[in-house]
């Protein structure tokens, strides 16, 4: 009989290696994020990505230098962000699923760093929190949108800033201080809303002791304190005086933002524990101090702090988790005007950061979770990845986001206004007015909905509503520089010359260095028969942009009208020498080279303008009419011919192809098309005998 010592039991499997481990769920995190987000990773740019991707003129190193010195150079003064777009565009240029791999990268990065600093605080569940962070729908926004690469880059230093001050906590080791300091600087120069790291680190310091001493704690982090506050301080700068976060849509008292900021919090928890119906741009809330049911968003909000509060002699993790949340939301909770605040007081991407804390706050506490209970977490995550997967596919195209935010938020006049922007580039005409008036019934005081209508009404043909639409653009907003400019070509086309100067010399006023302005004013002026004036706008354009093409090509023109023909036959060849690729310089040219009696040259020149826009019939007729008065006759027919293939209803080929039927012996055709052109314009001279 063989004796037993205990009950049977069943053995253990083996263990792995915690190493070992950290790499299957690294591996197991990277495919399955990969795949959640698949749907978005060749996806196309979204409103305003084109303004983050660095632009042309910011490409060189002396771009790269002024991204870090020249405020107005980037949308946002955040050098570090843009001095990483600048490096991604050297090594793909334009490819978007590189910036798309690159921001997917960074979340994961994000992931595995959330999941190093639970594993410092001894925090259990480092794993589960990575997934529920890396896998919760309400980051699509942040990942899936190239712009908010500001997110993804951020944190990543933020959480490194972390990591490194923890060490220096446990150590007082004078290099991870300086270490952790520059981190915190680089997120502070990525995304300033990172400035809540020392409030945060002060936090998880009581989570952790149950106290703060001040010598120890508080001021080592006081110069942070600093830095975080004037970062902040100078974005909502920006935001308010470069970015136009200002105005009547800002105008909240100190009431109305204690209300906007307690339905925030509860907003956000909402999306963060049942994230249903997300959306790119939410319903914009109306704050009423007198609507009851507001206060109950704020009184919620101090009942359960204080009940947090009254439980920390239990346990002071939810109340930390829940301080935590709040503090990474507070510079979006409506105390600061931003500019998205003008179409939503929310979006999902603003919770990225602040969604940490609650997040290992759940996953300490579904780690724990007994017996059958233990299948949640999985659940959990595979629940949360297929949402991600489905929350992806909208963020592919620009046209896809917007039509899914106006099916689930049908007030969104916002994003009508960027479906009809995204709908004029493609050319789309027919369906951008309704999308304009559409934006205008639900937000008539858009000032850009009025104007954006307006240019495409002018560029259709339809004057007088494009008149009426700039002047409710500038009646909204007087001092509305790109209306008065856009009023002003309006009117040059009526022929309301005096009314039309009037406005270019008011968007003149408001932006005294812009070369343009003095080109369209010297247009005007120059059609009005005020050549000396339009030459002067002209040269003053010149002056502050020597290499400006357009400008030299119309000096041209007034010279030439002023009776100067080698004068504006130098500004013409200056022009393109500047823009070799310049149809109607190389058109101008000839005509001057053609009345000048240089017809080898003009055909010469007339040839390159036809190259560049075959399409042409007046480029077509310029050249058939230099071959008919050098008497090539055949020539002379297939410009003529081309151009009314080109242009059925042009009345000067018509009568110009009559005339040189005529000359070449083809009577009964000249006639015909001779007949053709005095319908279309009777007040064409009779042909001559």
């Amino acid at each position: 009989m063989v004796s037993r010592s205990g009950p049977t039991s069943r053995p253990m499997s083996p263990r792995l290696p915690r190493c070992t481990r950290d790499l299957l769920l690294g591996f197991l995190l990277v495919c399955t994020v990969v795949v959640a987000y698949f749907p978005a990773i060749d996806g196309g740019l979204l409103w305003d990505d084109a303004a983050h991707v660095t632009k042309p003129e910011l490409r060189s190193l002396l771009g790269l230098a002024r991204i870090w010195f020249d405020l107005g150079a980037t949308q946002q003064y955040y050098p570090v962000l843009h001095s990483a777009f600048w490096v991604e565009h050297r090594l793909w240029g334009d490819a978007v699923a590189g910036y798309h791999l690159t921001n997917l990268a960074l979340h994961l990065l994000c992931a595995c760093l959330f999941v190093a600093a639970l594993r410092r605080l001894a925090v259990p569940g480092a794993w589960l929190a990575a997934f529920l962070f890396a896998l919760h729908p309400v980051h699509v926004e942040s990942v899936a949108w190239i712009s908010e690469q500001k997110n993804t880059l951020s944190l990543a230093f933020y959480l490194a800033a972390a990591l490194a001050y923890f060490r220096f906590d446990e150590t007082r080791s004078a290099r991870a201080y300086l270490v952790a300091l520059a981190f915190f600087v680089f997120a502070l120069l990525t995304k300033t809303v990172t400035a809540t790291l020392p409030a945060a680190l002060l936090v998880v310091f009581w989570w952790r002791r149950g106290r703060i001493v001040w010598r120890s704690d508080v001021v080592p982090l006081l110069p942070w304190f600093v830095l975080g506050a004037a970062g902040g301080l100078f974005t909502a700068w920006v935001e308010r005086t470069l970015i136009g976060a200002q105005g009547t849509a800002f105008d909240l008292g100190i009431g109305q933002r204690c209300l906007l900021a307690g339905r925030v919090v509860w907003f956000y928890l909402g999306k963060l524990v049942w994230p249903a119906n997300l959306t790119f741009i939410y319903p914009r809330w109306t704050i009423d101090s007198a609507a009851v049911e507001l206060w109950l968003f704020p009184l919620a909000t101090i009942g359960a702090l204080a009940t947090l509060w009254w439980l920390r002699s239990r346990t002071r993790a939810p109340l930390a988790g829940v301080l935590l949340f709040i503090g990474g939301l507070f510079p979006v909770l409506g105390f600061f005007n931003i500019y998205p605040f003008l179409f939503s007081y929310v979006a999902d991407h603003f919770q990225y950061l602040a969604s940490l804390g609650l997040i290992a706050l759940a996953a300490g506490g579904l780690v724990r979770l007994p017996g059958a209970w233990r299948a949640v977490p999985p659940v959990l995550v595979a629940g949360l990845a297929t949402l991600t997967w489905q929350q992806n596919r909208p963020y592919r195209d620009a046209e896809t986001l917007y039509r899914t935010t106006i099916a689930r938020n049908p007030a969104c006049w916002m994003a009508y206004n960027n479906l009809a922007e995204l709908l004029v580039a493609q050319g789309r005409i027919a369906e951008v007015v309704p999308a304009y008036r559409r934006t205008l019934e639900l937000n008539p005081t858009s000032t850009l909905a009025h104007y954006n209508l307006a240019v495409v009404l002018q560029n259709s043909g339809h004057l007088p509503e494009a008149i009426f639409e700039f002047q409710e653009a500038l009646r909204l907003k007087p001092d509305y520089g790109n209306a008065h400019l856009g009023l002003g070509l309006a009117l040059q086309t009526a022929g309301r010359f005096d009314a039309a100067i009037a406005h270019e010399e008011a968007a003149l006023k408001l932006a005294p260095d812009v070369p343009q302005i003095y080109n369209d004013l010297g247009a005007v002026l120059v059609e009005s028969g005020r050549i000396d004036a339009g030459i002067f706008r002209y040269r003053q354009a010149l002056r502050l942009r020597p290499d400006f093409a357009d400008a030299h090509n119309n000096l041209g023109i007034a010279l030439l009208a002023a009776r100067r023909p080698a004068d504006a036959m130098a500004e013409y060849k200056r022009a393109l020498e500047i823009q070799p690729d310049f149809a109607e310089a190389h058109n101008n040219l000839a005509n001057v080279l053609r009345k000048t009696g240089q017809t080898d040259a003009a055909v010469k020149e007339y040839r390159a303008a036809i190259r560049l826009v075959p399409a042409s019939a007046e480029y077509h007729l310029n050249l058939g009419t230099v071959f008919r008065f050098a008497d090539r006759l055949p020539e002379a027919v297939a410009e003529f011919e081309t151009a009314l293939k080109l242009r059925p209803d042009y009345a000067e080929a018509h009568y110009s192809l009559a005339l040189v039927l005529r000359d070449a012996g083809r009577p009964d055709e000249a006639r015909r098309h001779y007949l053709e052109a005095r319908r279309l314009r009777p007040d064409l001279p009779e042909l001559p005998d």
